[in-house]
């Protein structure tokens, strides 16, 4: 059995702001990551692998807030987060705040292969991508017109859905390969508007990302902030290891009973040991699509 779950963010726009090609542009590029990855497992590839490509599937599409087309910090900058974990070994890699690497997830993956440690972040970070020789790009490549619109709505205190969805968004993916082996991985380009330097959850590992073999991996979307209070991807997985919960439930409790009283909302998608996927959230709607291999072929907003 092997199965894929993707999201391109929770907060989308209100349903009824949203028009058909709109949409159908959504769901081009949910459809695309999500084929992508699955192909890596139908042809044998790992879970980290099928994570990797959809993730940087989403990252080079604008419509999402991670790579190119992310949110912009208040000086007009992206900045931005991801990490991956492989729940073989419970490895993880981590970068953030990064500026200039095309694909943080491929990077992310090589401080987690290639590196002694988890997370690293800014000019260090850029500095390991070059020694990597990964692909760097100018700032402004990641700046599009819509996201340059939403930061001066935004800065003027102007309502921005019918623009953009809400600048909380992250894209991620979960996988599990015929081998039973999971995975996840997470990017973002954080909050609109935020300020230079913020993190949120996407690179926390337990935060926004967490995956172990025999048990789920997990991916989040929405306000960082709480997320990374409720340390809310281990939490779930914690759940379902030691409480026994069935991973809907442990999903479900993570989002309503826990962040929702503190004042947090968003979604997550999440895959256990036998690949039943999970994708939850507590906003209007989360960009996402599932895939497995009894035939199942999701693809939703609402």
């Amino acid at each position: 059995m092997h199965a894929i779950a993707i999201h391109g963010g929770a907060g989308a726009a209100p349903r009824a702001l949203l028009s058909a090609e709109r949409e159908a542009l959504y769901r081009a590029g949910l459809a695309a990551a999500l084929d992508r990855g699955y192909a890596v497992l139908e042809q044998g590839g790992s879970s980290l692998e099928a994570v990797t490509v959809a993730v940087k599937i989403l990252e080079d599409d604008p419509l999402f807030n991670a790579g190119h087309g992310a949110a912009l910090t208040r000086d007009g900058a992206a900045e931005l987060d991801s990490a991956i974990m492989d729940g073989r070994n419970m490895r993880a890699g981590a970068v953030a705040s990064v500026r200039h690497v095309r694909n943080p997830v491929e990077l992310a993956r090589h401080v987690m292969e290639k590196s002694r440690h988890v997370l690293l972040v800014g000019p260090g970070a850029e500095e390991f991508a070059l020694e990597e020789g990964l692909s760097l790009v100018p700032n402004t490549y990641f700046r599009t017109q819509e996201r340059i619109e939403q930061l001066a709505f935004e800065q003027r205190g102007e309502h921005v859905s019918d623009i953009v969805p809400p600048g909380k968004g992250t894209v991620g993916a979960v996988a599990r390969d015929a081998d039973g082996n999971l995975a996840a991985a997470t990017s973002t380009g954080g909050m609109t508007n935020k300020r230079p330097g913020r993190v949120g959850d996407s690179p926390i590992i337990g935060a926004g990302t967490y995956a172990k073999n025999g048990v789920c991996a997990v991916s989040a979307t929405g306000h960082g902030e709480y997320f990374i209070r409720a340390v809310a991807a281990h939490h779930v997985c914690a759940a379902v290891e030691y409480r026994g919960l069935a991973l809907e439930d442990a999903v479900r409790e993570l989002l309503h009973d826990i962040l929702g009283p503190l004042g947090g909302d968003g979604g997550l998608i999440a895959v256990d040991h036998a690949g039943r996927i999970v994708m939850d959230f507590s906003t209007e709607g989360m960009f996402r699509g599932a895939r497995d291999s009894n035939g199942r072929r999701d693809i939703a907003i609402y």
